[in-house]
């Protein structure tokens, strides 16, 4: 039975030991090969003084010695934290710093990058290269070890120490950028990372057969549950980092791809692009999470592909993944965001955390056991999110703890779900409080654009104003006349924006979201005098 991480490689009947476990480009790794790469790795690890539950970074693109190094640190007895490759030195610096890394496994040009940011994290001792040692690399704190060395120490390993673990250890620390402040580390448990494999393998009946596409980080829950999954049921992960949205395309077509998961941005853009018909005749389903998906993207999608299902799905870093939308219920329910993935409750409750009544807006609240373990090192931040679950009985001796999301939900009276706003986002103007989303939707409908964010900017008579940031739609005369025109039409006169604003393309954050805090501040000024 797989109880840790590593145990979905070593204690997993569904795997076909000479299937192909990892894809990229055109390398393939078997689930058989795979296996002793992560066994070679966790021996040199054991070789480093690896204490259980010490922390390692793995700060590399998606390639094959990342997926063995998540294994071998869990195999190892250590906790794995993957940064996204995308962050700049001093915010690596901070993941570094925040949860004490030990051991950093990263390349040659990225230690380059780092060196500077590294002299203030003490806790660093040794950085292992998948390349070779840069040259006039000297006066560092920490050892620096060429991937052919690292491997060799496995030869001879000292006499390993027996690790206890179990699946409420920790086995992994994902950063996650919060409304304030620097990233905050979400605690995974073993326990955590089987659980929400399990419940997303199950409602998405993923096979060996399947072959799925990791376009999104690793750093990403949603990115790393697709590896996840694979190694669950024994599917291929296909791994990629594409530079444009056709890769995507491309690669959906090359390797055959059965699953597809990507946030709304990146449904935008693929939504705009040919797909060979091709496509159609291998792509089993698509998921979305990470935001409402614009009915006007969806739809062009569905058309994409007729014969695949599509999964419209609600999660936070937090408890991974809390709901999602059965694809026949699209059509009816074209709003919702459904109901608990398997083995999971989600409930609606007030502040007081009594439950709502149906169609009463309140906050989403998350029970079960893919309810992390709380921020790395921050009490305080924790205490605000990870709170005693509503309606416990009297005479539990301890309490326990669910996830309160700050989103606001409502559910109807046969229990589907319907996002209204994060209460961060949610937009205050002429005393009414606006859902970002419900803007964005008829923005998007008007085809006029490719993306698209509403947000509040301080008013002095209105609180807020409405500001629109678009991206208009290539090669096309954009008027934002038109695009207020249509607002007018289907939006009550306090949604209506009073301002559009057009950007060429739309910041995001390391996950690929759409960045509204960004966008909130750069235009901050915008009304005043």
């Amino acid at each position: 039975m797989a109880t840790c991480l590593h145990h979905l490689l070593f204690k997993n009947p569904n795997q076909p030991s000479e299937s192909a476990a990892i894809v990229l480009k055109d390398s393939r790794v078997s689930f058989q090969e795979l296996a002793i790469q992560v066994r070679q790795q966790a021996a040199a690890l054991q070789s480093l003084d690896l204490k259980r539950q010490q922390r390692v970074a793995i700060f590399l693109p998606k390639q094959i010695e990342t997926v063995s190094s998540f294994l071998a640190v869990s195999k190892s007895g250590g906790v794995f934290v993957p940064v996204n490759p995308v962050l700049k030195a001093p915010q690596v610096a901070h993941i570094l710093m925040d949860c004490n890394v030990k051991i950093l496994i990263t390349s040659k040009s990225r230690l380059i990058g780092l060196q500077a940011a590294l002299h203030d994290c003490t806790d660093l001792r040794t950085v292992i290269l998948v390349d070779d040692i840069p040259a006039d690399m000297t006066g560092q704190a920490y050892d620096i070890i060429a991937w052919k060395t690292y491997l060799e120490r496995a030869a001879n390993p000292p006499e390993p120490q027996p690790i206890t673990q179990i699946d409420t250890d920790i086995a992994a620390i994902l950063y996650t950028s919060g409304s304030t402040g620097k990233p905050k580390g979400v605690v995974l448990s073993h326990r955590n990372i089987i659980a929400g494999a399990e419940s997303v393998a199950e409602y998405l009946n993923i096979q060996d057969s399947d072959r799925l596409l990791a376009a999104l980080p690793f750093s990403f829950d949603y990115g790393l549950n697709q590896l996840t999954t694979c190694l669950l049921k024994g599917a291929t992960c296909v791994l990629m980092d594409y530079l444009l949205p056709k890769d995507v395309i491309n690669a959906l077509e090359k390797f055959q791809i059965t699953g597809l998961a990507a946030v709304p941005p990146l449904w935008a853009q693929l939504a705009d692009l040919n797909w060979p018909e091709s496509i159609d005749q291998h792509l089993r389903y698509m998921t979305n999470s990470g935001g409402k998906m614009p009915k006007a993207v969806l739809q062009k999608l569905r058309n994409k592909a007729p014969n695949a299902q599509f999964f419209l799905m609600y999660g936070l870093t937090e408890a991974f993944r809390s709901t999602y939308l059965p694809p026949e219920q699209i059509d009816i329910r074209p709003d919702s965001m459904g109901k608990a993935i398997p083995n999971a409750e989600i409930m609606v409750v007030r502040e007081d955390g009594s439950p709502c009544a149906a169609h009463e807006p309140g906050e989403l609240v998350h029970r079960g056991s893919l309810v992390s373990l709380g921020y790395w090192n921050d009490i305080a931040k924790t205490a605000e999110r990870f709170k005693p679950a509503p309606g416990q009985l009297s005479g539990l001796p301890l309490t326990e703890i669910a996830v309160w999301s700050g989103d606001t939900v409502t559910m109807d009276e046969e229990g589907y779900l319907y996002f209204v706003g994060r209460r961060d986002d949610m937009i205050k103007t002429s005393g009414y409080r606006v859902s970002p989303s419900e803007i964005e939707e008829v923005i998007y409908a008007s085809g006029l654009v490719k993306e698209a964010a509403a947000v509040g900017i301080e008013h002095a008579t209105l609180g807020q104003a409405v500001v629109a940031i678009v991206s208009p739609q290539p090669d096309s005369q954009f008027n934002p006349q038109a695009l207020i025109d249509i607002c007018k039409a289907n939006l009550p006169n306090f949604m209506i924006p009073a301002k559009i604003e057009v950007l060429a393309d739309l910041p995001r954050n390391p996950n690929g979201k759409i960045d509204r805090k960004v966008l909130s501040h750069q235009f901050a000024n915008l009304f005043q005098s």
